[in-house]
């Protein structure tokens, strides 16, 4: 079975049945991302609604992931079947107002609306603008009051709504949109377990998020927030970001548009060894397997993608469009499973040393968890038992990187949903414990129950002590089970 990494599936029109979500659950979904880019609050409320009560009649925890919007730059109406564009061709761009639908000037050059604020002060001669994820390319060759002159460099169809992309422009359009505040008021009330936001370009942009949550239910304040990097001044200001939040996304697509595909494998390897040194959750995004939309089998090359991530130490790996509009999302999930579990098998001759995780700390609680580390390995434990709270402990041991499974046992509902998103850790919920003994009680009941034991087996427990006080981890016990 997989034992360490961690899969988020993007759910839609082709995941939406409960059968089809069964099937998923059973073949290892861990994280059920939902994408408010598209559907209502209803949909939305229906599909956590249906989560969570698979999750308990499952047997399985599954962990929520909001995914807002943000602002999202757009082509606006055209015709049905949209427009060819051909290189060398002259278009006028402008600012999507009043009128929102394809026009034509006098002399037959077509005037397309642009869903881009302050478009002509956001472009500039020389520059370049991409549009439906960089398949068209644009070069502006003037300005014209309110009017962007371009021409076609890379030609092809374009229909409405498609993306745009403005590589290098400096945009002054806020991170955190009305609508998005709208969904997360939403999401938050439905329970859900963490909040991905796009656009972020700066810590600012993180703690306007969290003042908004704190003004909404001050009780969910400590929701996940993980911010996807997608822009080149998020790469820019990638260590002042990571200070603010719990996690981040490598969103590929969007970096290999606004960059290079060149650069995305060199970003792609930074941002993750970044976010562990800081000890912070990182998912790698975007056509993981992306052929599997339409095809039961993915490329070489895609299943190469997906096993490097994994030696990269990226903590989850995502699926999108394969799970929510494919042909084949239980086959799909079905695939990553399967690499990552071969990628597992070999990681200790292929992943990063450990030196490049969690920065050098005189930190206790983060020696604690590399001392369960070490003791794990030298005694050739079965799995490393933490007690948490927060959640707090269960993700610094995961940052640890052991050789084992981690066993996060957790009083705290809220906790133990979100646990599903670390790297190498099972969720238990369980009672309180206040004392070792009943600490001992609680870890042997779950080995027993869910998993091959035998005598004599050991385990390293760590937790605070005096056991009871909500506190991080302060010292680490072998273990060794009789029954």
């Amino acid at each position: 079975m997989r034992r360490f990494t961690k899969i988020v599936a993007t759910l839609g029109p082709a995941s939406s049945d409960e059968a089809v979500l069964r099937e998923l659950i059973s073949a290892g979904l861990d994280v059920a991302r939902l994408n408010f880019s598209h559907g209502s609050h209803e949909s939305h409320g229906e599909m956590i609604d249906l989560l969570r009560r698979l999750s308990d009649e499952m047997h399985k925890p599954i962990t929520i992931l909001q995914d807002l919007q943000g602002p999202k730059l757009r082509v606006g109406i055209l015709p049905k079947g949209g427009i060819k564009l051909v290189a060398g061709q002259r278009l006028h761009l402008v600012q999507m107002g009043e009128e929102q639908e394809l026009t034509e000037t006098d002399d037959g050059i077509l005037v397309i609306p642009l869903d881009v604020p302050d478009l002509a002060g956001a472009v500039s001669k020389g520059k370049t603008i991409l549009m439906d994820d960089g398949n068209l390319e644009l070069l502006v060759t003037n300005i014209l009051g309110e009017k962007v002159e371009v021409e076609v460099v890379l030609g092809g169809q374009l229909t409405s709504n498609k993306g745009v992309n403005l590589p290098g422009a400096q945009l002054n359009i806020p991170s955190f949109t009305e609508k998005d505040r709208e969904d997360l008021n939403f999401g938050l009330e439905k329970g859900v377990d963490a909040v991905v936001l796009s656009f972020v370009r700066q810590a600012e942009d993180i703690q306007k998020v969290r003042r908004t949550i704190q003004e909404i239910t001050p009780d969910k304040k400590d929701t996940y927030l993980i911010a996807k990097i997608e822009l080149p001044k998020a790469i820019e200001n990638l260590e002042e970001i990571l200070n603010e939040v719990d996690g981040v996304m490598v969103a590929r697509g969007d970096l290999a548009v606004e960059t290079s595909p060149g650069e995305v494998p060199i970003l792609q390897k930074r941002i993750i060894q970044a976010a562990n040194r800081k000890g912070k959750v990182v998912i790698t995004a975007t056509q993981m397997l992306e052929s599997m939309i339409n095809n039961p089998r993915p490329t070489r090359a895609e299943a190469s993608d997906v096993a490097n991530a994994v030696f990269d130490g990226t903590d989850a790996l995502m699926l999108s469009a394969e799970t929510a509009i494919g042909q084949y999302p239980v086959q799909s999930l079905s695939m990553m499973d399967s690499i990552t579990r071969n990628a597992e098998r070999n990681l200790e001759e292929w992943k990063l040393p450990i030196s490049t995780l969690v920065d050098v700390t005189d930190d206790d609680a983060i020696s604690v968890t590399r001392a369960a580390c070490e003791l794990a390995r030298a005694r050739q434990v079965s799995d490393i038992a933490v007690f948490t709270n927060t959640g707090r402990t269960a993700v610094l041991m995961s940052k640890a990187r052991p050789c084992v499974s981690i066993l996060a046992f957790t009083p705290q509902k809220r906790t133990f949903r979100r646990l599903g998103l670390l790297r190498g850790v099972k969720p238990h919920l369980v009672p309180f414990a206040n004392s070792v003994e009943s600490m001992l009680e609680l870890v042997e009941g779950a080995i027993i129950d869910t998993e091959a034991h035998s005598p004599g087996q050991k385990l390293v427990v760590i937790s605070g002590f005096p056991v009871g006080e909500i506190r991080l981890p302060n010292f680490a016990l072998l273990h060794e089970i009789q029954a």
